[in-house]
């Protein structure tokens, strides 16, 4: 287990061991109570709240959470709530309504709540839809501090080590990369090893997939990668495939294509076939390799 997945591992296990919130915002005292008790029951702590006003008072809390909202709240609506706190991927929300109306149905459900329920409801109904709003915001969490993690380890390189994280990612080799920054393929070396270690790679594929989790990947590598400067045909293997994998990886990932697979010897990246996408991936590869000359069959010399 690298330090990547251990960071998330550790992550992962603080969102499933904290006790759920459920927020309830409705201006009735008596149903504030009801779902109050409902909510206990279900193993969550409830935190109740008259008003849209009231609850926006109350700092943001990084747990798993939902909202139970009024949609006929007085003052701030419930639709107006919900608009507030769009920017709460974490905390999904339920709406409860003492009429069923099918604009305001809409509107909640096309903005993101992920229920809207008709009172009055059962309980298990309601249980169910707590359940299941949770688990969303737990994963939600997941992806926040998965985030956090990869982009404290971004943080931690040094300037060169961006540099070379960079140019790996758009395809560049060793030697290419140490005469653009005029440096030693040894030194380059030295800084790939250092930034693949501080990202938490084990290989050249789990950096394509931060990269891409970081959003460092995009069409403007991919143009880098083409104008690199020209040293000739590739001649050592190892760069050449990561070349054409990079740019493989990044076809694969912008345009989503699933094309039928053809299969390059799977010696050539034995920890990378694993990937969900493989497939793709093989077909592409092989693909770059024909058109940029990374083929091993040498070309018929003319003339």
């Amino acid at each position: 287990m690298n330090i990547t997945e251990h960071s998330l591992t550790s992550a992962n296990a603080s969102t499933t061991t904290v006790t759920p919130i459920v927020f309830v915002v409705d201006d009735d005292a008596s149903v504030r109570e009801w779902l109050a008790s409902l909510i206990r029951s279900a193993g969550a702590h409830p935190q109740l709240f008259s008003s849209a006003q009231e609850f926006l008072a109350v700092p943001r809390i990084h747990a798993p959470c939902c909202l139970l909202l009024d949609a006929d709240l007085p003052d701030l609506s419930g639709l107006d709530l919900q608009q507030r706190v769009l920017d709460r991927t974490d905390m999904p929300i339920i709406f409860i309504a003492d009429h069923g109306d099918i604009s305001t149905t809409v509107k909640a459900m096309k903005a993101g709540a992920v229920e809207f329920l008709v009172k009055p409801f059962r309980n298990d109904s309601m249980r169910i839809a707590m359940r299941d709003a949770i688990e969303r915001s737990r994963a939600a969490l997941r992806h926040e501090a998965g985030m956090r993690v990869l982009q404290e380890h971004l943080a931690a390189l040094t300037r060169r080590e961006r540099e070379v994280m960079d140019l790996v990612l758009s395809g560049w080799m060793n030697k290419q990369i140490a005469a653009e920054l005029g440096i030693s393929v040894i030194t380059v070396k030295v800084h790939r090893g250092n930034m693949m270690r501080k990202m938490g790679a084990d290989s050249f594929l789990d950096l394509v997939k931060i990269a891409t989790r970081l959003s460092l990947m995009s069409m403007t590598k991919a143009e880098n990668a083409a104008a690199r400067p020209s040293t000739g045909r590739l001649t050592n293997k190892q760069d050449g495939l990561h070349a054409s994998f990079s740019l493989a990886c990044r076809l694969v990932t912008i345009t989503g294509t699933v094309p039928a697979g053809f299969a390059p010897s799977l010696c050539c990246f034995p920890a990378e076939r694993a990937i969900p996408h493989w497939s793709s991936v093989k077909e592409t590869l092989w693909r770059v390799r024909r058109h940029k000359g990374f083929d091993r069959r040498p070309r018929r010399q003319t003339g």
